[in-house]
């Protein structure tokens, strides 16, 4: 009888403490709750709404509310391109030296792709990536009702992968942009897309990390790799999807995967919606992307480039060229200076810098907070665009061209021993393709002046269109992936 008596007494204790830790818990988080603040996504060019404290989403198991405002906004997107044809069995210069011509092949066959998009506004807006939507002749949008609409492209972005199709449609479903800053790795979201073709699928995943770069891309700077990682399960025909929080709003677009078989195996990285929502506003108004660059060149911080240069912090990045002329000449920016911040927005890394920078147009003005002698400083800088000053840019058609192009990476301009250059992607019929330049041929040098970007590529086709001259024509200087080297004339005269 008082080993019972003993037993309830401890029981009583137990429960007693229980209550009293669950209430004093209770009241912590409940101040800790409205501790925090709600401010609006401060971005001039982002979408924002309101957003919910991740200490009150991160308790929550229900996704079927986040999934419910996110599927009927979420399309399908099948294309349609007709490859290139090619009149050589090798379409390769080197393999024709030695063999000579090949057979004549047949007429290739259109191609069909897959992928996702998100509706961003009533009136048909979707945002979708660039490569779903690349070389594409027709594009069908299928909503998740089945409705079926023939899409047009508003533009593209090759850099951030992103593109804005739009539809005749009205009073259609959106998923209201979130703020990707505000994610915390550990945080759920959901991944909302078409997957091998099956339509409005539902994942979910944790945030793995942030600010991820997936590719060896350090000497395009203009190239903008800063990815959300998760582990939501994505596969081919996710590409283009959304990628929410709990509350179901945007906060990035799905894009990759690293697999080695073609197919999810644990990671899939996404575009932040703080990126998406400024290249897609400036698609929408400008037909391109106004790009700001500050005009340095960089270096990752390891130990031994600490070790070396005798800096005493690991995380920014350190400023190894200082362009002539740039905005950070005329702010006073140094070679030897580590960039800790921009706008006072920790900078641990070059692919945060890529973010951080990619949410300006030129001539936004910006604080820079650098570490010089180990001194910190701040710099007030005027950012330009990639020709020096702070005009916005209208979208080039290079239509007539018949091509598009895209920027090298650093791993092919090793292999081709170039400093820079632009390829010749989704060749089709056009004055390039009758001057007998072929697919994958990199240009180095237009009428004399060396191409470093597709925006190189971009100003000299306007300048050359918009002259006086009666013969208006590019000379072109390049070399093809085998090492041979070409010139061509392209005439561009009506």
């Amino acid at each position: 009888m008082n080993r019972t008596k003993q037993i309830l007494f401890t029981s009583a204790i137990v429960v007693g403490t229980c209550f009293a830790t669950a209430s004093i818990m209770y009241h912590y988080m409940k101040k800790y709750d409205e501790s925090i603040n709600n401010e609006a996504f401060e971005n001039n060019y982002a979408m924002p709404t309101g957003y919910v404290p991740v200490s009150q989403r991160a308790i929550e198991t229900d996704f079927t509310q986040a999934a419910e405002n996110t599927v009927n906004a979420v399309v399908s997107i099948r294309t349609l391109s007709t490859p290139t044809q090619s009149s050589s069995r090798y379409n390769d210069p080197f393999l024709e030296f030695f063999f000579g011509p090949g057979r004549i092949q047949p007429q290739p066959q259109p191609r069909g792709g897959l992928g996702s998009g998100v509706i961003i506004s009533p009136d048909g807006y979707i945002v979708t990536n660039n490569h779903v939507i690349r070389d594409a002749d027709k594009i069908e949008v299928t909503l998740n009702d089945n409705r079926s609409f023939n899409g047009r492209i508003i533009g593209s972005d090759a850099n951030t992968d992103l593109a804005l199709v739009k539809i005749e449609a009205t009073d259609l479903p959106v998923v209201q942009f979130g703020n990707s800053d505000e994610l915390k790795v550990g945080e759920w979201v959901l991944a909302v897309g078409n997957p091998f073709g099956l339509t409005s699928t539902v994942t979910a995943g944790i945030v793995s990390a942030k600010a991820r770069r997936i590719s060896d891309n350090v000497t395009n700077q203009m190239g903008i790799e800063s990815f959300i990682q998760t582990d939501a399960a994505v596969n081919p025909g996710n590409s283009g999807g959304a990628l929410v929080n709990t509350a179901g709003e945007l906060v990035g677009i799905n894009t990759a995967i690293f697999s080695e078989t073609g197919n999810y195996a644990g990671y899939s990285f996404a575009i932040p919606s703080s990126i998406v929502s400024k290249v897609i506003a400036d698609l929408r108004q400008y037909g391109t992307v106004q790009r700001a660059v500050m005009g340095i060149g960089f270096q990752e911080i390891t130990s031994s480039l600490a070790e070396e240069k005798g800096i005493d912090i690991v995380e920014g990045v350190y400023v190894g060229e200082v362009h002539d002329l740039s905005a950070a000449m005329e702010a006073g920016i140094e070679i030897g200076d580590v960039i800790t911040a921009i706008n006072g927005v920790k900078i641990k890394n070059g692919a945060a810098l890529q973010e951080q920078i990619s949410r300006y147009r030129p001539g936004d003005k910006i604080k820079v907070t650098i570490k010089r002698n180990n001194k910190e400083i701040e710099k007030s800088l005027t950012l330009k665009n990639s020709q020096g000053n702070t005009e916005m840019k209208k979208a080039v058609d290079f239509g007539s061209l018949g091509t598009s192009f895209k920027d090298l990476t650093r791993q092919q301009m090793q292999e081709m021993n170039v400093r820079s250059g632009v390829q010749v992607v989704g060749l089709k019929n056009g004055k390039f393709k009758d001057a007998g330049i072929r697919e994958g041929f990199v240009i180095l040098e237009v009428n004399g002046q060396n191409i470093r970007s597709v925006s190189d590529m971009e100003t000299i086709f306007d300048s050359i269109v918009r002259s006086n001259q009666l013969r208006k024509v590019m000379f072109i200087t390049g070399i093809y992936p085998t090492g041979k080297i070409m010139y061509y004339a392209v005439d561009l005269s009506d």
